[in-house]
């Protein structure tokens, strides 16, 4: 008798598992990734929008210093 013959009714069950458990571990590796990228893709637009807004307070600035350089000229 062979040791092999003795594991054979338990490697099928465990085998089983061990497929099981894989796949239900790549499906929570896969959706943590998936969310991984969405929070990128979110933090991406807030900087972009974050850069624009800088942008018009700097054109805006220089509108209100240009505007105080005109009537200090005026006065």
């Amino acid at each position: 008798m062979n040791w092999f013959d003795n594991l054979g009714p338990f490697l099928i069950p465990l085998g089983a598992f061990v497929m099981v458990v894989l796949i239900v571990g790549i499906k929570v590796m896969g959706r943590t990734r998936e969310r991984e990228l969405e929070a990128h893709r979110e933090l991406r637009s807030r900087e972009m929008e974050h850069e624009r807004r800088m942008k018009e307070l700097e054109i805006e600035k220089a509108k209100i210093e240009l505007e105080k350089a005109k009537q200090g000229k005026a006065d």
